[in-house]
């Protein structure tokens, strides 16, 4: 292995690790919203949830400048000083005396994740032009672990602990603690030497575009309102995975009676299967993205279905089934987005995208909290639940329609069909 090889190699690990913690912090909540309420005083349990929305709020919004700063400067410092803000804003939290204080706690972690995923799947689309799908499977597998973990380590250090704030702050400290190492031992970004040669100028054989003509992101009104389709379209599935933490967590506490330290298992099987599938789906979908991105929603829009109608016995079987389909159409679809677009732009388009489907789909931690409040009584009654899934199932499966507005993306560019970021023999245009 050459030393090339070793540094994106490692890159590719160390990313990964970083991953696990910006989706661990966004599931560490989920079994402590009662908890949450009670020590806090809070009149109703939507607006436990709604920290959960307010974090995600922060997170998403700076995705464009961030994605801005990811093609401009160094990723590798971006992505080491984002998980130590998040971190401490999971401290703060865990300190916060008032509902107030845990806002703004949110508001500061929300802000920290909002420098890794811009930055960390430009990176690696970068350094893996040849197998983008295999790579950013990998990756995914770092966020199926902190996914995993998230719910597991909190719902039981919580009762272990005799209060929701001893876990969070842990976590916190971790978070900075790895934000550290990660600034040591990671490498400054360099590009595959493929990458580092291409020139000012991409073009076909028929045409050739300069590099400035994407500083815009996208040349013509047609491909921005394909990018926009997309971006809505596969909204709906992010609105539809975060709906199905914070609603399966009531659900099941609230329907079910089960513990903080249950529900968290529970909800921990929904992702510790996309820990093998991110992979395998990843490096599948190198031959064949569209296809397989469908076949996986359509799996899970199936389970989502069913999740409230099984027995209780299996309903955490049908979680992890559901995770094993659903996480891994994330990879799936950056790597589509990624080849669509060239990469002196790759941190911006990924920062509107991300910060379309985080402002749709993170309504759902406030929405379900604010739907669960609205039922009453009714609560504790399974059946009540059906339409709530019911919906869910709808919306995941209206999301496969940008998967065609994806694929349109890469066809109306004009791009050439190897993969984006490798040297591209170019003729200089006609000079009118």
């Amino acid at each position: 292995m050459n030393h090339h090889e070793k540094h994106r190699t490692r890159t590719l690990w160390l990313t990964g690790v970083l991953h696990g913690f910006t989706h661990l912090y966004q599931v560490v909540l989920l079994p402590l919203y009662l908890q949450i309420q009670q020590d806090l005083h809070l009149a109703s349990v939507e607006k436990a949830t709604l920290l959960l929305t307010i974090m995600f709020a922060a997170y998403f919004i700076p995705s464009y400048p961030m994605g801005v700063l990811a093609d401009k400067l160094s990723r590798k410092k971006l992505l080491g000083i984002g998980l130590a803000i998040n971190g401490l804003g999971f401290l703060l939290l865990s300190l916060s005396s008032n509902y107030g204080w845990a806002v703004l706690s949110m508001i500061v972690a929300g802000i920290g994740g909002s420098f890794y995923h811009p930055a960390a799947t430009a990176l690696i689309a970068r350094l893996f032009p040849e197998a983008r799908g295999r790579a950013l499977g990998w990756v995914g597998t770092g966020a199926s672990v902190g996914f995993f973990l998230g719910p597991i380590y909190c719902g039981w250090r919580s009762m272990a602990a005799g209060s929701w704030r001893m876990p969070i702050g842990e976590i916190g400290v971790m978070g900075i603690i790895t934000a550290g190492f990660f600034m040591w031992l990671a490498d400054e970004e360099r590009a595959d030497p493929a990458t580092a040669a291409q020139t000012k100028v991409i073009g076909t054989s028929h045409k050739a575009v300069s590099v400035a003509a994407f500083n815009s992101l996208f040349p013509s009104a047609a491909l921005w309102l394909l990018f926009l389709g997309a971006a809505f379209a596969l909204s709906l599935r992010d609105f539809t995975g975060s709906a199905m933490g914070t609603s399966a967590s009531l659900f099941l506490q609230n329907a079910h009676g089960y513990s903080s330290k249950a529900a968290g298992w529970a909800l921990s099987g929904a992702f510790v299967a996309s820990a093998i599938s991110n992979p395998i789906f990843g490096r599948l979908s190198d031959r064949g993205r569209m296809r397989w991105a469908a076949f996986l929603l359509i799996m899970a829009g199936v389970l989502v279905s069913l999740f409230p109608r099984v027995p209780v016995a299996w309903k955490g079987w049908v979680l992890l089934a559901y995770g094993f389909f659903f996480m891994a159409t994330y990879p799936i679809t950056e790597a589509a987005l990624m080849e669509a677009v060239p990469d002196a732009v790759r941190g911006r388009v990924f920062g509107v995208f991300i910060t379309i489907g985080g402002f749709v789909g993170n309504l759902s931690h406030w929405a379900v909290g604010e739907w669960v409040h609205r039922l009453g009584l009714r609560a504790g009654i399974p059946e009540s639940y059906l339409p709530l899934y019911t919906t869910l199932t709808v919306l995941v499966l209206l999301s496969m329609l940008g998967l065609p507005c994806l694929k349109a993306i890469r066809q109306k560019e004009d791009l050439p069909k190897q993969p984006l970021g490798e040297t591209i023999a170019l003729q200089p245009a006609a000079t009118p």
